[in-house]
């Protein structure tokens, strides 16, 4: 399943998401840190999308209630339930 999910609340702009089976085919972020956005995208992927979840969720950005990992985090959630 390709998804993409729009991040509230930090710099990046857009996460395309491929899941299949369960696990994390490609991620693809657009804006945000390229760096360490190319770098979460290449650990996550072959990764189980619910370890990914579990590993990144809550994570905060500075002074932030939220973070491009914790929104990665919402993305593959959504991606699970279909939304």
């Amino acid at each position: 399943m390709t998804y993409t999910y729009y991040p509230r609340g930090v710099c990046s702009q857009r996460m395309d998401l491929e899941v299949e089976d369960g696990v994390i085919r490609r991620v693809e972020v657009l804006g945000g840190c390229s760096g360490n956005l190319q770098g979460i995208s290449r650990l996550v992927v072959g990764m189980r999308a619910e370890d990914a979840i579990e590993r990144m969720e809550g994570i905060r950005c500075g002074g932030k209630p939220t973070s491009c990992p914790d929104q990665l985090a919402k993305a593959l959630k959504a991606c699970l339930a279909g939304e």
